[in-house]
């Protein structure tokens, strides 16, 4: 009498930790796609998500939808960082061998894990240790690189990150967003948590920068992990067309670059000249915003003067 036999060990336990507000669609999309991906890979999958009170149903959507995927309910004051904090907190409570940080508007193609874990793997033979590994995505409609890991060009602009990426090897990184990114559990277990004083932003390129502290290496995977299209820059602080007064304020906002957060960033790794590090962001927007009221004045006087 033939027996069915038995599946096969998964390769691998990981648990995702996501944070959402108000894209059901996308995050659905979001999780059948990282479903797939776990598939294709073999791996024991489990996932943490908290909602920080999405109006628009999301909770109840991935509920129905996933009711494998452990659902956090927030009260609508956590932002990306401290909703990641609070998931990886869960996470961080279990055993895994890897911990996949992912942005709910993420696409994952379905080779995704397989090309992280597999390279995972090779680096770990390689460096002897093991490695944080950082998935490029690119935009949906442009096809462009959009997120993944950067390096300094300037040493005196350490904070001035610039995409790096190859399709041939994995590449060296120094900071990295959160996006797509897999921390095998000794990496984790040493560094910890997100931190939460960052209240928004900044607290992925922190954790990074901790992660080398360490000793432990960044890469930027050969391949792209996914879809995710770049945040327009429009109605932001980078927004050179607002009034000066509406920039000041959007700069200093949750989503902007906020001071409490930045101070804590900038001396953290900002080394001796952190005070400049602090300065220059704000000082830009200003010296920007009055060199625009200067030129939109003599742009007044001249059509006067050609009027008079």
């Amino acid at each position: 009498m033939l027996e069915m036999p038995l599946p096969s060990p998964p390769r691998a336990r990981i648990i995702a930790v996501l944070t959402c507000f108000n894209r059901r669609q996308l995050t659905l999309a979001c999780l059948d796609a990282l479903a797939e991906s776990s598939r294709v890979a073999a791996v024991d999958l489990s996932v943490v998500l908290v909602d920080d009170a999405s109006t628009d149903g999301t909770a109840a959507a991935v509920r129905a939808r996933f009711p494998w995927v452990e659902v956090i309910d927030g009260q609508g004051d956590l932002y990306w960082n401290r909703g990641m904090h609070q998931g990886f907190a869960r996470a961080l409570g279990r055993d895994a061998d890897h911990y996949l940080w992912l942005n709910d508007d993420t696409h994952l193609v379905p080779a995704a894990l397989s090309m992280l874990l597999d390279q995972s793997d090779a680096l770990r033979r390689r460096e002897g240790n093991p490695v944080v590994m950082v998935g490029a995505t690119v935009g949906r409609d442009s096809g462009k690189l959009s997120y993944g890991g950067r390096v300094a060009r300037d040493r005196l602009r350490r904070f001035n990150y610039t995409l790096v990426w190859s399709e041939r090897e994995p590449v060296p990184c120094q900071a990295m967003e959160g996006n797509c990114v897999l921390i095998p559990r000794e990496i984790a277990s040493k560094v910890g948590n997100l931190d939460p004083t960052f209240e928004h932003a900044m607290g992925d390129t922190d954790y990074g920068l901790r992660v080398l502290a360490t000793g432990y290496k960044l890469y930027v995977a050969q391949g792209i992990v996914g879809h995710c299209s770049v945040n327009p820059t429009g109605g932001t602080y980078f927004d050179s067309s607002l009034p000066l007064a509406r920039r000041w304020k959007l700069i200093r906002s949750r989503k902007g670059l906020p001071v409490r957060s930045w101070l804590h960033f900038t001396r953290r790794h900002g080394g001796v000249l952190w005070p400049l590090h602090f300065a220059w962001p704000y000082a830009r927007v200003l010296l920007s915003g009055i060199g625009g009221v200067i030129r939109r004045r003599h742009s007044n006087d001249a059509r006067v003067s050609r009027s008079a």
